[in-house]
């Protein structure tokens, strides 16, 4: 049996600009971080030569090419299982809709699981290599690259989408009294609404060359976001940023926000967040706050209507918990 935990991530600055048709062009560039709330695989062998699937339903078929989870089955493909496997999926929070880069994460844990199962080690390179490949180019959905990267990777880092498909990646250096520090000054309350990123992300790519001037400056942003972390004086410039970023992300498509969404985000900034953004595609999903710790009783007050997700940043990417082959 193999387990493998898989985190989630939140974006700090130049989502969007990880789409092929941008950074072919112009490059791209990404703050990210994984959090504390996982995605777990769970890998089996079977003694018969059936594949049993269990997520939010159960499959049981004799064949890869007749899985409905098409996730699983291109991971299966890729990694070169056919058969006599049982593999079940488990979230910490419902993974559709959330924003929160779960639908990458599943990708990475079932790699991850089934390298594993196999006897193969794996790079956390090859992880999101191979997640991008299964996403975005087999299964042509309209998704970025970063998700992919900081899941496998964890930690919190910078990140380069190269015009020749390269990817670099930097994990950023914060001392421990400065990463307990930024940790506390991020808070995620659900909009209570979870939506199908895939129409919004397909608008937006649709809309890149149109919305090149305000990629670049969103690219631009991740620069200073890096110099105010690595700094680390005044966390509430990260918060300022973050709000601009969001106000050029909703530019990109419609849908991103919405009235309900715009009332929430106000009622937090009147209560003492200095910035944020909706998480992932927008739409739904959380709401991202940069908040000082002295001010978060009163935004919690104000949003008591909403629910609040606990966490913590992750230093760790996707990894494996048990391999007891």
């Amino acid at each position: 049996m193999i387990v493998v935990q898989t985190p989630l991530r939140i974006s700090f600055a130049g989502g969007g600009t990880d789409f092929a048709d941008f950074y072919r062009e112009h490059g791209g560039m990404v703050v990210s971080t994984a959090i504390d709330k996982y995605i777990y695989v769970i890998v089996k062998e079977r003694f018969d030569k059936n594949i049993r699937v269990g997520y939010s339903k159960t499959e049981m078929v004799d064949s890869v090419d007749d899985l409905q989870h098409e996730l699983v089955r291109e991971a299966m493909r890729i990694v070169g299982i056919t058969n006599s496997v049982e593999i079940s999926t488990m979230a910490d929070i419902p993974s559709e809709g959330s924003g929160l880069g779960s639908s990458s994460s599943v990708t990475v844990a079932l790699l991850h699981a089934l390298h594993t199962l196999k006897g193969e080690l794996v790079t956390a390179e090859q992880l999101a290599q191979e997640a991008c490949q299964i996403e975005i180019e087999i299964l042509q959905k309209p998704n970025g690259k970063q998700d992919q990267y900081i899941v496998a990777f964890g930690g919190i880092r910078y990140f380069e989408f190269l015009q020749d498909e390269t990817v670099t990646t930097r994990r950023l250096f914060l001392p421990g009294d400065r990463w307990s520090r930024l940790s506390e000054f991020v808070m995620l309350f659900f909009t209570g609404v979870t939506r199908q990123a895939s129409t919004i992300l397909l608008e937006q790519t649709q809309n890149i060359e149109g919305k090149t001037d305000a990629l670049l400056t969103m690219k631009e942003q991740t620069k200073e976001m890096v110099r105010i972390f690595e700094d680390g004086s005044n966390l509430a410039k990260a918060g300022r940023l973050l709000h601009a970023g969001w106000e050029l992300k909703k530019s990109l498509a419609g849908g991103i926000s919405n009235p309900d969404i715009d009332r929430m985000y106000e009622t937090a900034l009147d209560a003492g967040a200095v910035g944020g953004k909706v998480a992932g595609a927008g739409g739904g999903g959380f709401l991202l706050l940069f908040c000082p710790p002295d001010r978060q009783g009163s935004v919690r007050q104000a949003l008591k209507d909403y629910r609040e997700l606990e966490f913590k940043l992750e230093k760790n990417g996707s990894r494996v918990l048990l391999n007891a082959r």
